[in-house]
């Protein structure tokens, strides 16, 4: 029995030691599921297509200045001569070949706006039909508008005037491409 007490009282101090061993309670609940790679990856490729997106609408719009500029540039020469042809021409002083070759000019002018206007109708339903340009449609829309005041304008051989309308399409494309970057 002498040695029972020993071996008694060791369990009894030992056992209160194996009761603070384990340091982390357990439970059943499981831990927040943080996303799997595929969804991060699919949230990054999402913001990928984005930015792809107003890259390309980027490019679209500064292309559309890049062709105005040069259209604006070389209607400024056309219409001093038209302008100047079509003095001579009230005055009786240019000959028929000149007449014809301001009537000319003048078709070719007003076709030229009509080509602008319409790839400016274009590039306002791409912007409205794409969802991630749609934030910068609202800043857009009406280009289209205003060069078709330049071809109304042109009609009515108000070719300088037309150039200034011009001139304001192009300031509001900038203004868009500013906001895109």
């Amino acid at each position: 029995m002498r040695r029972i007490y020993p071996i008694a009282i060791a369990c009894l101090l030992l056992l209160p030691a194996s009761a603070f061993a384990q340091t982390r309670p357990r439970s059943t609940r499981r831990a927040p599921a943080r996303p799997a790679t595929s969804q991060r990856t699919k949230v990054a490729s999402e913001a990928e297509n984005v930015s792809q997106a107003r890259n390309a609408g980027a490019a679209r719009v500064a292309e559309q200045i890049k062709i105005l500029s040069r259209f604006l540039y070389l209607l400024g020469g056309v219409a001093k001569s038209i302008e100047a042809a079509d003095v001579a021409a009230q005055r009786n002083e240019a000959s028929p070949a000149i007449i014809e070759q301001t009537q000319r000019s003048k078709a070719s002018v007003k076709s030229s706006l009509r080509n602008v206007r319409e790839g400016l109708d274009k590039l306002e339903i791409d912007f409205r039909a794409t969802p991630e340009l749609l934030r910068y449609y609202t800043r857009l829309a009406g280009v289209a508008s205003g060069a078709a005041t330049a071809e109304e304008q042109a009609a009515a051989n108000q070719f300088d005037q037309a150039g200034r309308s011009m001139l304001g399409v192009v300031n509001r494309l900038t203004d868009v491409l500013l906001e895109m970057r």
